[in-house]
């Protein structure tokens, strides 16, 4: 690979995302999609379960050593944090109670923040919007590396070093790319998280709190399940920039590896996206998709041609708030 040349600057097109048309041919072709839209009514108890097992993780783990808390919150922990962010991907779209209980989904989200051990889910509502509405907006979709990172995360050490930090750059990034004034809900999600973090600290000590955000870090850092924020987007081939994966690790993951389907309904439960793919066949079989997260990040890593430059980027004009 070392005679390819890498990137150096992203894939910038000049049309529109190809989310929007797909939607509206996929939808005229088979309208029982509509049917599979609306929330799922096993998602808060899913999530409940998982915030409450991280809980009674952290009673069992205050009096082990550090290593073993290292240990565990990479192994278990950190997992299900992770499947938690993704979690509070799906009830940002209001999934959990549907569209006409907005305020119960965002505060159901805070509480499936809990275990993260940092406020979370009301800034990625924020954002996430966003990043449906201008897919590979520049300045807009924060889910977009910046200049920097593609220019220096160019060499294979650089990349892994890059994976790890993942979680740094997703929370710093959006604060130089498109800042937005803090809302009320964030501060909410805020005095929540730190005041439940103190009650765990007070219990049971420093051990179980180091062991939720240690977990959140390295889990959504160098780990196979964040092999899904590569797998997503970022350009594997030409004229491709949005990608599923069908593999296992969807079970972990709410079908956030459905990431096509999603992007084509993302008022779709990840539960029922298995379903869109399934009546709409023709238009998603032939796509190219990803069937590893692992092989993911080691291309990501080993690959020239492969980095943070590696995204589709678009001039996208500002909708109009209704």
């Amino acid at each position: 690979m070392g005679n390819r040349v890498a990137r150096e600057d992203f894939e910038w097109v000049y049309t529109e995302q190809p989310h929007t048309q797909r939607r509206k041919e996929i939808l005229a072709k088979y309208p029982e999609i509509k049917t599979l839209m609306g929330p799922d009514p096993h998602l808060k108890w899913i999530v409940s379960g998982m915030v409450f097992t991280q809980l009674l993780a952290c009673y069992l783990v205050k009096d082990l050593s550090w290593k073993w808390i290292f240990f565990w919150a990479y192994a278990f922990g950190g997992c299900i944090n992770h499947s938690l962010t993704l979690a509070i991907h799906d009830i940002s779209h209001n999934v959990a109670f549907g569209n006409k209980q907005a305020r119960w989904n965002r505060w159901f989200a805070i509480f499936a923040n809990l275990p993260i051990g940092v406020p979370y889910s009301a800034s990625f509502k924020k954002y996430h919007i966003d990043h449906h509405r201008y897919l590979g907006g520049d300045s807009l979709d924060v889910d977009i590396p910046t200049d920097f990172e593609g220019w220096f995360f160019c060499t294979p050490l650089r990349k892994l070093l890059w994976l790890f930090l993942q979680p740094l750059f997703y929370s710093l990034r959006p604060l130089y790319v498109n800042p937005k004034a803090i809302t009320r809900m964030e501060i909410l999600n805020a005095l929540v998280q730190f005041s439940i973090d103190l009650i765990i600290y007070y219990l049971w000590g420093l051990k179980p709190v180091i062991y939720l955000i240690a977990g959140t870090i390295l889990c959504l850092g160098l780990h196979p399940i964040s092999g899904h924020f590569i797998a997503e987007h970022y350009m594997f081939l030409k004229g491709y920039e949005t990608y599923s994966y069908y593999g296992p690790l969807n079970w972990l993951t709410f079908n956030v590896g459905y990431h096509m389907e999603h992007h084509d309904f993302p008022s779709i439960p990840g539960c029922r996206l298995p379903m869109v793919k399934k009546i709409a066949a023709e238009y998603y079989d032939n796509l190219p998709h990803h069937q590893s997260w692992i092989r993911v990040l080691w291309d990501f890593v080993f690959d020239d041609t492969l980095g943070p430059y590696s995204r589709v980027k678009r001039l996208c004009k500002l909708a109009k708030e209704s």
